[in-house]
């Protein structure tokens, strides 16, 4: 079973040095995947339920886009975040 997603994602996660678009409207996304991992979910079941593809039929493409989207997860923890917090206080937002 795949989900329907709000936002579909892309085959990779962007590769910026700084947030993206992308990355604000995948912020869901990105805490379910890192919520996966720290459960030690397969990246089979994480990419089906998370991401909302079926690693059956692209096991290599979806594998790719589990890797790619988990990784950016995690640099949305360590570096990403000063950009979110800092686009909120520009915006007028908490922050």
């Amino acid at each position: 079973m795949t989900s329907q997603l709000e936002h579909p994602v892309a085959d990779e996660a962007p590769l910026s040095e700084t947030l993206t678009d992308y990355d604000k409207r995948h912020l869901v996304t990105y805490l379910r995947l890192l919520d996966a991992d720290q459960d030690g979910a397969d990246w089979r079941e994480a990419t089906r339920l998370v991401l909302g593809r079926d690693p059956e039929t692209a096991p290599d493409l979806c594998h790719r886009c589990w890797e790619s989207h988990l990784a950016r997860a995690r640099w949305m923890t360590q570096t990403g975040y000063r950009d979110l917090l800092a686009s909120g206080a520009a915006d007028g937002g908490p922050g």
